[in-house]
């Protein structure tokens, strides 16, 4: 295989496990309490998210509460019909960093994640994070190669999270009645969160697909976790807030 292929499927892989622990962990078990992790594998977590994404979690978790909080509406950190689905598709990390860097939104929407001595000591720290993630692909790849594959990896990973919210609240089926919408293509892409208008339907839900025919990737690896003893699912009945919409 030429190494630039190999870099390109590397850096693809890297994202689609990047966007695994943002749906999973960051967002159904953190952020919505669906599921709780056991130790061993929230730490496996933490540690996997600092070095392919840098993000901190309790920042994450609060400029996605507060998007529930004021879905669509004036308050929204990064609603397509307030700032646009360009800006959003393509600038949705400038949105997000001027949420998670406000500080009274940190306190008022994560204030059962405080940061522990890992936290502080290494995790809060992206850089370190994200320099131990590109030596491993220097390691493996070369510098050259390592570099073609980090790249690809935060691109894909920017637009295709960025997607879940522009194509999200922009394109596809509301078959409840929020603003969000469901793509099942783009639910292939980004390991089920492409059914955005099951979500807000049944937020406390770790399974996204609700009826028959959906398909939620993430949700397998909740199965996964949970047949290991390493998580434990709030209900396997999802709880709507939402109704139905009228045929």
């Amino acid at each position: 295989m030429p190494p630039p292929l190999l870099a390109v499927i590397v850096g693809l892989a890297t994202c689609q496990l990047a966007l695994l622990l943002t749906s999973v962990f960051l967002h159904r078990a953190l952020a919505h309490k669906a599921l709780a992790l056991s130790p061993v594998a929230s730490l496996s977590c933490r540690v996997l998210l600092w070095v392919t994404t840098g993000i901190r979690p309790r920042q994450w978790v609060a400029v996605h509460r507060k998007h529930h909080a004021y879905t669509d509406v004036t308050g929204d950190p990064h609603s397509p019909l307030l700032e646009g689905f360009a800006t959003v598709q393509f600038a949705n990390v400038v949105l997000y960093r001027r949420a998670a860097r406000d500080p009274a939104v940190v306190a008022r929407y994560a204030r059962d994640l405080a940061p522990d001595r890992l936290d502080r000591t290494l995790l809060d720290h992206a850089l370190p994070g994200l320099a131990i993630g590109l030596g491993v692909l220097v390691a493996a790849l070369g510098w050259e190669m390592a570099l073609l594959a980090a790249s690809v990896h935060m691109v894909a990973y920017l637009l295709a999270s960025a997607a879940i919210n522009a194509i999200g609240h922009s394109f596809g089926e509301r078959p409840f009645s929020n603003p969000a919408t469901n793509n099942q293509w783009l639910a292939w892409l980004v390991v089920g969160e492409g059914l955005h208008n099951n979500h807000h339907a049944a937020p406390t839900s770790a399974r996204f697909a609700l009826v028959p025919g959906q398909v939620d990737p993430g949700w397998w690896l909740v199965r996964a976790l949970e047949g290991a003893g390493l998580a434990t699912v709030r209900h396997h009945q999802p709880r709507l807030k939402d109704a139905p919409r009228a045929a």
